[in-house]
């Protein structure tokens, strides 16, 4: 399965029209409440040493919704779509904190304040609203983190890599812009989520497409990896301040193409 993807862009409209059509109007309302209803102000301190959650009880036919509050002083609205989902949103909440401080460690603290994060019941239900299959663990849209009911049976290590990788989508939306390329908004997601490697990595021969990031099968698992060591090896070598400036630079709107970025930051050419 493939660990996780995200989408470049989000249609609000449709995705709650998928919505509404998929869970009905109680369950319409959950995912709007997570979708900014609370608003939490700007530069709101710290809220608790550790997280606290909270749950609501729903009402006949809607999901269930618990609010964690992180260390960091952020909101996550938890919302469970059945099935068992319950599960496996107790073990993205024990993870959060930490995924959390993994994420502004690189990107800074200057992200969203509201987590919103939804775990659907069924392959149906992921596929409605994550527009995304089977061999997708989550997705990332402006809105939130969807996770496929998949994603449970995956051990502790590769959840916490994908919850990672996704919260930093998630930080970093509204700095991507729709034709970022691809092997470095993964590669870089990647960088955020997997273990720091124990040993020098370098730079790939070939950075991967797009269709091969895209494309099921062991072929996609190498190309995430040839994202990740591009990403990983500016980090080693120029430090992950400049990682995170080149990401700017490549990714944000009006970005210059890739190959101009990495120049102008890291005064070196592509690989091949």
């Amino acid at each position: 399965m493939r660990r996780s993807t995200t989408s470049a862009a989000t249609d609000r409209a449709r995705s709650r029209h998928r919505l509404a059509a998929l869970l009905g109007a109680e369950a319409l309302c959950a995912v709007l409440v997570i979708g900014g209803a609370y608003p939490t102000a700007p530069g709101a301190p710290a809220l608790a040493a550790a997280p606290q959650q909270t749950a609501s009880a729903p009402s006949a036919g809607a999901p269930a919704l618990r609010t964690l509050t992180t260390p960091d002083g952020r909101r996550a609205q938890l919302i469970d779509l059945g099935g068992s989902a319950a599960s496996l949103l107790d073990r993205i909440s024990a993870e959060l904190p930490a995924a959390e401080q993994a994420v502004t460690a690189f990107w800074g603290p200057q992200w969203p304040r509201d987590i919103p994060v939804v775990v659907t019941g069924s392959p149906e239900q992921f596929a409605a609203l994550a527009g995304a299959g089977s061999d997708t663990a989550a997705t990332t849209t402006a809105e939130r983190i969807t996770f496929s009911p998949a994603a449970g049976a995956m051990d502790a290590d590769d959840l916490r890599i994908v919850l990672r990788h996704e919260l930093f989508h998630y930080a970093a939306r509204a700095t991507t812009a729709a034709d970022a390329p691809v092997w470095l908004t993964e590669g870089v997601a990647d960088y955020v989520g997997r273990p720091a490697p124990a040993g020098r990595v370098e730079v790939p021969a070939r950075l991967p497409t797009d269709t091969e990031l895209a494309t099921p099968g062991p072929g996609r698992s190498q190309a995430y990896d040839r994202a990740w060591e591009f990403a990983t090896f500016v980090a080693q070598t120029y430090g992950p301040h400049r990682l995170r400036e080149l990401y700017v630079t490549a990714c944000a709107p009006g970005h210059p193409d890739a190959a101009t970025a990495v120049r102008t930051e890291l005064g070196i050419d592509l690989p091949g």
